[in-house]
């Protein structure tokens, strides 16, 4: 979708095909009844400077604003005194003294664990995250040579490294997660500020974005997809869907590793089956709607609970009559996302309870699960030699994806910049003059 904006905003004819009924990929929104229901809770954060560019050119920032400054409520509910409330946040003070005032307060690592927690960050702060040493080892060995207890870990450190890498410290590579915590904590004093849609999903990646392409004359055909990519002789391409083939004289691939393998031509890639190589990791969400408000702030996190990240959907949901739906989203999922659905909730209603008082009595008046198995790649140590580039070596031929090598794990930010990559490279080869987005905003 970031790469039809770019070649249609550089004046290349553009045909858009969409296998699914509708755009936006994996951050979708679907009708349940009365309400608009996100298949997932996704969040950007301000260092996101490639998918807020996309929010601006749909002209839809307005409708997923930023905070002011960075604020997370942590809520340990396994505390020996009971549950006990921390904050994660910023002050406008400089990069590292921005976290300071926070870490130096917060309550759920003792003195010493936010000493060391401060050392092993400046030990960060000063790594390459595109150094390939970096990308052979896991994260969870790393943080244990610094001095990083458990506890520390799974109350910072994998606090903010599960959500963003979809993986625990020790299956996720230590260049990707220090490429998450050097750019979103270390960079900018407010380059962790979170951003979410106020609005469904859809009203963004399809909706907004559906016009744009549109002003712009870009065909679009949904429940559409490739079959077969061939060169011809004089050059070009064709692209086989059903009932028809379709000439272009470049094809950017924007569909998963396993496809991709599938689709590329002979010779487009030293080792396609490479592809094949790069794993996949699952989110799962659960919604539920109660009779009555028992969350008074837009979201929090969990510790000493299954509960990872809970977010107040009522309003961009449609949610009338003073009910409230909450939604629950739980990275790294391998555990529960093949359970029933009668399983999750015996598990995680009894879970919100302990974290929500006011959810004592409340009456359930849905509960559903939707499961992403393949969310993201998985972010393994060596997954980063495995991703290839936007160019192939087949002239005209492009990839994209948030599994390609942007540099970032499988975030909105990494599937919008792979969109730039792979329409930069095809109008330097087209030879229409363009400017990087970021460069222009810049």
């Amino acid at each position: 979708m970031t790469a039809a904006l770019r070649l249609a905003d550089a004046g290349a004819r553009v045909t858009l095909l969409e296998g699914r009924p509708r755009l936006g990929g994996l951050a979708f929104s679907f009708r349940r009844g009365e309400l608009t229901i996100d298949n997932g809770q996704h969040v950007y954060l301000r260092c996101c400077t490639a998918y807020r560019w996309f929010l601006d050119r749909v002209e839809g920032a307005h409708l997923a604003p930023l905070q002011p400054r960075l604020d997370v409520p942590v809520l340990d509910v396994a505390h020996p005194r009971g549950p006990r409330l921390g904050r994660l946040r910023r002050s406008a003070l400089p990069v590292p003294l921005h976290l300071a005032g926070s870490l130096a307060t917060y309550p759920h690592l003792s003195l010493a664990e936010r000493a060391s927690v401060g050392r092993a960050a400046l030990a960060l702060k000063r790594l390459d995250p595109a150094d390939p040493a970096l990308d052979g080892i896991d994260f969870a060995t790393w943080l244990g040579r610094h001095g990083q207890s458990p506890r520390a870990i799974e109350a910072l450190w994998d606090l903010v490294g599960v959500a963003t890498l979809n993986a625990t410290a020790p299956h996720a590579s230590m260049g990707l997660a220090a490429m998450v915590f050097k750019t979103g904590l270390l960079s900018e004093p407010g380059a962790a500020d979170i951003g979410w849609a106020h609005v469904p999903l859809g009203d963004l990646h399809d909706t907004l974005a559906r016009k744009a392409l549109d002003s712009l004359g870009v065909r679009t055909a949904l429940r559409t997809k490739a079959e077969r990519i061939s060169r011809t002789e004089d050059g070009r391409w064709t692209v086989e869907v059903p009932g028809e083939t379709l000439d272009a004289d470049t094809v950017v691939l924007a569909v998963p590793q396993r496809e991709t393998r599938d689709l590329l031509p002979e010779g487009a890639l030293d080792d396609p089956d490479r592809l094949l190589d790069i794993g996949t990791a699952p989110i799962l969400n659960l919604h539920v709607v109660y009779d009555r408000k028992v969350l008074r702030q837009p979201f929090f996190t969990a510790l000493g609970s299954p509960v990872q990240w809970v977010f107040d959907r009522t309003d961009s949901s449609g949610l009338k009559g003073g009910g409230q739906y909450l939604a629950v989203s739980q990275s790294a999922a391998q555990d529960d996302i093949d359970e029933p659905v009668a399983v999750l909730r015996e598990r995680y209603l009894p879970e919100l309870e302990r974290l929500l008082p006011a959810a004592r009595g409340a009456v359930i008046r849905d509960f559903f699960v939707t499961r992403e198995r393949t969310a993201t790649f998985a972010p393994t140590p060596g997954v980063g030699r495995l991703r290839p580039g936007a160019r192939t070596h087949a002239p005209g031929l492009y990839l994209a994806g948030a599994w390609t090598a942007t540099g970032w794990p499988a975030t909105m930010e990494g599937a919008v910049r792979s969109g730039f990559s792979a329409a930069g490279a095809a109008l330097s080869a087209l030879g229409r003059r363009h400017e990087h987005p970021l460069q222009e905003a810049a």
